[in-house]
């Protein structure tokens, strides 16, 4: 549950505050802690005229930078997580100030609590409710990103580019040298690209249309296990006049695990791969005001991260999720 209460109408224009909490259960174990904490607590204000935004609180940068929070497109790797990047799991304390050179051109810069550099999993064990100002071994994750992106208008289709960094001076673990102890610093780079191809309403509704795009990232393999990852999607919004506000996609990714980690594990005689394949087919539907149904399959070969199993070399996922907003 997310609550944003206006406070236009105490004189304070674009002022909101933000406070959400979530409850997560899970009966297979492996898949994450049980938690129940806050979700967010910010609050965003603008200032010169719109010139320049500030958020600031227990922010989710998930939902900030690289277009990851898009409902059915952009990056799905979570790279951006094992950098140290807050999420719906795990809201840190951060402050993120946005630049908006005009109404396409623009630059955030966040300064973030960071993640524990053991994980996810670690940090949401040590602090399930999300209020602790830091967990074990986490330091300041910078991130940075310059974006331009055209909202579309009839006959002159959407282009959204954007480009980041992060650096996180938290203490890692050297993967050349796992058994000794080391305080590295970390970091995360990346690419995207989106590029609506064609309107299918041109004098109606210009955002609907067929859209295509990539993703492409890169993180240090001494460091991180996932140490790179590709994406293509091709993806359309309101593609069917009966179905104005539905939106689909087909996305294939490729993320490619550290060959410190998968040598590592292959002179330990386990069963390891050097990369991971997806392929996504997802369907948004709007069947009323405010509620949206997805319902999605995806093939995976090797699902696992890193070594594996004889029975874990293929995957196939069913999805089913239904939000409400109101």
């Amino acid at each position: 549950m997310i609550v944003t209460y206006d406070l236009a109408r105490f004189g304070i224009p674009d002022g909101q505050i933000v406070v959400g909490a979530e409850h997560q259960y899970w009966t297979w174990k492996s898949a994450g802690p049980d938690r129940l904490g806050i979700n967010a607590v910010s609050y965003y204000q603008t200032f010169f005229d719109r010139k320049i935004e500030l958020k600031v609180g227990y922010l989710r940068n998930q939902h900030e930078f690289a277009g990851a929070g898009e409902k059915v497109f952009g990056p799905s790797s979570k790279m951006l997580f094992q950098a140290g990047m807050s999420n719906n799991w795990a809201p840190t304390p951060a402050l993120n100030l946005k630049y908006n050179f005009d109404d396409r051109l623009y630059n955030k810069l966040s300064i973030q609590r960071s993640l524990s550099p053991a994980g996810q999993y670690t940090h949401v064990s040590e602090n399930p409710t999300g209020l602790n100002w830091s967990t074990r071994d986490a330091g300041i994750l910078l991130l940075d990103e310059v974006c331009y992106k055209n909202k579309p208008t009839p006959g002159v289709p959407e282009t959204w580019l954007r480009a980041g960094a992060g650096f996180n001076n938290s203490s890692y673990t050297d993967l050349q040298h796992p058994t000794q102890p080391t305080a590295k610093a970390n970091s995360v780079y990346y690419v995207a690209a989106d590029r609506q191809f064609w309107q299918s309403a041109v004098h109606g509704s210009a955002s609907r249309g067929i859209y295509g795009g990539f993703s492409a990232m890169y993180a240090p393999p001494d460091l991180n296990r996932a140490s790179q990852y590709y994406e293509l999607r091709l993806y359309a919004k309101g593609l069917f006049d009966s179905r104005p506000t539905d939106q689909m996609s087909l996305v294939v990714n490729n993320t490619i695990w550290s060959h410190f980690a998968v040598d590592a594990a292959l002179g330990k005689e386990q069963l390891a791969h050097r990369d991971s394949t997806a392929i996504s087919g997802l369907y948004t539907a709007h069947l009323a005001p405010g509620i949206y149904t997805t319902v999605g399959l995806t093939y995976i070969n090797h699902p696992t991260s890193i070594t594996y199993t004889p029975q874990t070399g293929h995957a196939l996922n069913i999805l089913v999720s239904t939000s409400v907003f109101f």
